[in-house]
């Protein structure tokens, strides 16, 4: 599933996928604009996405 958000630090539109059948997730993974870490959550319920946030890495 195609998911967009917005860079917590340059403010860019990026797009990823997520997969469904990760109920919860939770990683970080650098913005493809600036290269700056975000700490990305989400989590599905029965197959769709119920909750997204991208924040800050702080102390990096």
């Amino acid at each position: 599933m195609e998911h967009f958000f917005t860079c917590p630090y340059c403010w860019q539109q990026i797009s990823m996928v997520l997969d469904p059948s990760e109920e919860v997730s939770d990683y970080i993974e650098d913005c493809e604009v600036c290269c700056r870490p975000i700490e990305i959550f989400f989590r599905f319920e029965e197959g769709e996405l119920v909750s997204f946030e991208a924040r800050r890495v702080e102390g990096i």
